[in-house]
């Protein structure tokens, strides 16, 4: 668990810091969050290993509300600071870019990790930090649609082989809000509960509220520079799905009925760093086999997919297409069995 804390938490620390004193610790935060994190998965040799059978992890459920509520630290200071603070053009650059590379990279993991505890208080922590990057309804879309659905058609998160991930991501953020809201719907019809009850209103609620604080407080340029942080956060929401999944299917039985899901449907990375910093989110393909496995005693096995560089590294391979395709569609053709 000790990894795992010193991973997340020192770029916080040193956004924090960035925003607060300024200096060089926004430059700090933004390579930490770049060349540091990719450095120590190619350059240090390490195997975090699969923890022992049976092993609990009481910390971890600590950690997740540590994260959590920081992450609302982060966001209300670092506005601040991008707004008020008297850094220089480049720094308040560099500090904005580690902080959407912190929502991204550490706070949606955290909330993909909240959204999944049995208790209720972590499950609106998870759908609040969601919330807050003005992609709430993605609490409900990975829940009710993308852990059913993985892997097929009816998935808007799945994406197809050849699809690149500009495509990808205009039809998965409009696809998961449609879907995440049918799939809610029914689940209060069925349960003949009234409409106010409806989560995508709790999404709706707080965005506006924050727009409208964010707004009040910090004028037009802290709502533009709030509104630049969520795009930027939502797009590696929706690149993290786009690599953990690529061109990965699931088969039908003759009565069309999809196979369950396994260890071939997710792409995982063994990096060790990058996993430390995402909580072990690389570790996808048991996530989906197991999903109420508490995140450090996640496992990599041998029949799992394996990702060829750390998922930050791959997601920024997936911003130039062709160079995207080159290196992910035969290694995706060989998982299908296709070649």
């Amino acid at each position: 668990m000790i990894m795992f804390a010193i991973a997340t938490m020192t770029p916080m620390l040193l956004v924090l810091a960035g925003a607060v004193l300024g200096g060089g610790w926004a430059y700090a935060g933004l390579v930490y969050m770049t060349a540091l994190v990719a450095g120590m998965d190619r350059l240090v040799a390490r195997d975090m290993g699969n923890a022992a059978p049976g092993a609990e992890f009481p910390a971890a459920r600590a950690l997740l509300w540590v994260l959590g509520i920081g992450h609302f630290v982060v966001l209300a200071v670092v506005l601040c600071g991008l707004v008020t603070g008297e850094a220089p053009g480049l720094g308040k650059l560099a500090l904005g870019l580690a902080t959407g590379l912190i929502f991204g990279q550490i706070s949606h993991p955290v909330a993909h990790e909240l959204i999944h505890q049995p208790g209720r208080g972590a499950r609106l922590l998870g759908r609040l930090i969601y919330s807050s990057l003005l992609i709430g309804h993605h609490a409900s879309a990975h829940l009710r649609v993308h852990h059913i659905h993985v892997g097929s058609e009816a998935d808007p998160n799945t994406p197809r082989l050849g699809r690149g991930f500009y495509r990808y991501a205009l039809i998965a953020s409009l696809g998961s809000f449609r879907a995440g809201f049918a799939a809610e719907s029914a689940m209060l019809r069925r349960a003949g509960h009234p409409f106010w009850r409806h989560p995508y209103l709790l999404y709706g609620a707080v965005a506006i509220a924050l727009l409208l604080v964010v707004w009040g407080v910090l004028g037009r340029a802290g709502l533009l520079i709030y509104l630049a942080l969520c795009l930027h956060a939502q797009m590696q929401i929706y690149m993290s799905d786009y690599v953990q999944h690529y061109g990965l299917r699931r088969g039908r039985d003759g009565q069309g009925r999809l196979e369950p899901v396994g260890p071939r449907h997710a792409w995982n990375s063994p990096h060790w760093y990058s996993s430390a910093l995402m909580v072990n989110a690389p570790r996808h393909s048991d996530h989906h086999v197991t999903p109420s496995r508490p995140f450090p005693a996640l496992r990599l096995e041998e029949e799992m997919p394996m990702l060829p560089y750390p998922v930050p590294v791959m997601g920024a391979l997936a911003l130039w297409p062709p160079l995207w395709r080159r290196v992910m569609d035969g290694r995706a053709r060989r998982w299908a069995g296709e070649t």
